[in-house]
């Protein structure tokens, strides 16, 4: 039976560093306020000049040097964002172009913040296949441009990035072990951007209510985030034949310090062997998971033969978690 590997990774954050005394500035918030409820310390904002597309091939470009492969070698992009270029064309196929990428298939996947485990599922499902053979995984988004100024809860969370990996057929023990996915639409009005889709078109009334920026129930966000994060986990070492405690590293979404310390308490895992470095990017969606794997491994958090597992939850509501033997 055909395996999955990651022979490479890579990451890239704007260099604009918004630190939360910027935000006291903007908004009737503190630094100690975020820290305090967050664990948030700073965040990345891109240029002006720079969109979701360039932050996504920057981090498809180290990836691919990671990896030691050429662009031509890719047969699919798959880009997560819910902050994409435009509505149309995919910011895949944009990406693909910066890239040099020819002939490749590319489309753009939306499941918010578990988007690169959904990702990385479909790709583990094409090589397993024997359809396509080596395909690259983006994790990108710039929430800087859809987050409310005006709103101290939400708009001290986000922060702009992106993660890459690439994935090919695997022939030694390096492998994924297991993908579980989840989802749950009729709690879809939890986190959203109400207008600018078919449903509430851009209009003056939308732009003046501002609709177009993100908005969250976050008391009840965050009641489901770390219960489903423990479910997925659980369930996929379960379908690996693996416990709790054959974990090694666990790299969850990176949204809130306090529910990754609800994960690793409902885990019994010890902080240390849970991946953190929300501090330093906030909470960067699709990003959070293959930046925290790429930091992981230059880091040398992740040994050869490590059980790492990696988690999310986000809008939809959606969620799931994915095991790797290294």
């Amino acid at each position: 039976m055909k395996t999955t590997k990651v022979i490479g990774t890579g990451l890239y954050v704007p260099e604009k560093v918004i630190t939360n005394f910027d935000l006291e500035k903007m908004v009737d918030t503190t630094d100690e306020w975020i820290v305090t409820r967050t664990g948030i310390k700073e965040r990345r904002f891109a240029a002006d000049n720079e969109a979701t597309s360039d932050l996504g091939a920057e981090a498809a470009r180290r990836a691919l040097d990671d990896a030691k492969i050429n662009s031509s070698e890719i047969d699919m992009v798959i880009l997560a964002t819910a902050t994409p270029d435009m509505m149309f064309p995919a910011t895949a196929c944009l990406v693909q172009h910066k890239l040099g990428i020819k002939r490749a298939a590319a489309f753009d996947l939306e499941a918010a913040c578990s988007g690169f485990l959904y990702g990385l599922s479909i790709a583990d499902t094409y090589i397993k296949s024997g359809v396509y053979e080596t395909i690259l995984v983006i994790g990108t988004e710039t929430f800087s441009r859809i987050i409310d100024p005006q709103d101290r809860n939400t708009c001290v969370l986000l922060g702009d990035g992106a993660g890459a990996a690439v994935l090919r057929e695997g022939e030694d023990g390096h492998r994924i072990l297991c993908n579980y996915l989840s989802a749950d639409g009729s709690n879809a009005d939890l986190l959203k951007v109400p207008a600018g889709g078919s449903r509430l078109p851009a209009n003056q009334q939308t732009v003046e209510q501002r609709l177009h920026y993100m908005k969250m129930n976050g008391k009840e966000t965050y009641r489901f985030a770390a219960r489903l994060m423990v479910e997925a986990v659980t369930i996929a070492l379960a379908k690996s034949e693996l416990s709790e405690k054959d974990i090694d590293l666990l790299i969850p979404h990176q949204a809130n310090i306090r529910i990754l310390k609800s994960v690793a308490k409902k885990l019994s895992l010890p902080m240390e062997n849970i991946m953190v470095n929300l501090d330093k990017y906030g909470n960067t969606s699709a990003a959070s998971i293959p930046i925290a794997l790429d930091e992981a491994i230059k880091q040398g958090k992740i040994d050869d033969g490590d059980i790492v597992v990696l988690t999310a939850f986000g809008s939809g509501l959606t969620w799931g978690a994915t095991v790797i033997k290294w």
